[in-house]
């Protein structure tokens, strides 16, 4: 009997302390789960979604050009440019069908200095980017302008140089970036057929003299051509189309 009771108690301390171990061990692994980091959670999208590029609105750009804005002081372009981009005198280029990224370097560029006039810096002063990318979305979608060759003893002289340049001095021939009928490469290279031609001839010179340098490509050949060959050039080009 007494043997018998020993091992009953026996077994009942170590049920207990069986009992006891497994509690102790379940809170022992609940606090061991809870010091764990919780699951991390699907990654948000760290890269904001690119902003669009502003929609041109050439409705806006029409109405810059030929009205201006009076509250910004924007004069109207028209002004000296002419209705649709059709100048009337060769003081103001023609800026009928330019490509429309052509035109908006160019108002960036005296905006910021890049390209110098004192007329035109004061022109685009308070214009933003949007404004510009308008105005030229506009004229790029005007009639081409049209133009004639006046110095029939140049003529010659003007179509060698722009279709197959001068191999003696290193000139490119011009069709090889304005395109043979002067029509220019999208965003790269402006349209140059119908152009004034004294204004052209007026832009080479500048380019040739450092007094325009926001093309170093075009200053390269301008420092190349002397004078009777920039207005034979610039002649010829008038008459492309």
């Amino acid at each position: 009997m007494r043997q018998t009771s020993q091992i009953s108690k026996l077994t009942s301390l170590r049920a207990g302390f069986a009992a006891v171990s497994i509690f102790a061990l379940s809170g022992l692994s609940g606090q061991v789960f809870a010091a764990d980091p919780a699951p991390m959670a699907p990654a948000a999208e760290t890269k904001a979604a690119a902003p669009g590029k502003p929609k041109v609105d050439v409705a806006a750009g029409e109405a810059l050009y030929s009205n201006g804005d009076a509250s910004r002081g924007v004069t109207a372009c028209l002004t000296c440019h002419g209705p649709k981009g059709q100048s009337a005198t060769a003081t103001w280029p023609k800026l009928s069908a330019q490509h429309a990224a052509y035109t908006t370097k160019q108002l960036k560029n005296f905006k910021d200095g890049t390209r110098a006039n004192p007329v035109m810096m004061g022109m685009v002063a308070t214009l933003t980017e949007q404004d510009m990318q308008n105005i030229s979305a506009y004229l790029a979608k005007q009639p081409v302008s049209q133009g004639v060759a006046q110095n029939k003893s140049t003529i010659e002289l003007g179509q060698s140089i722009y279709r197959g340049g001068i191999a003696a001095k290193g000139v490119p021939a011009c069709a090889a970036c304005h395109g043979p009928t002067g029509a220019g490469i999208p965003s790269q290279y402006p349209r140059m057929g119908g152009q004034w031609a004294e204004y052209n001839a007026a832009q080479l010179l500048a380019f040739r003299e450092g007094v325009r340098k926001n093309s170093s490509q075009m200053t390269t050949i301008a420092t190349k051509l002397s004078d009777q060959e920039m207005k034979a050039v610039s002649d010829y080009m008038a008459g492309l189309h």
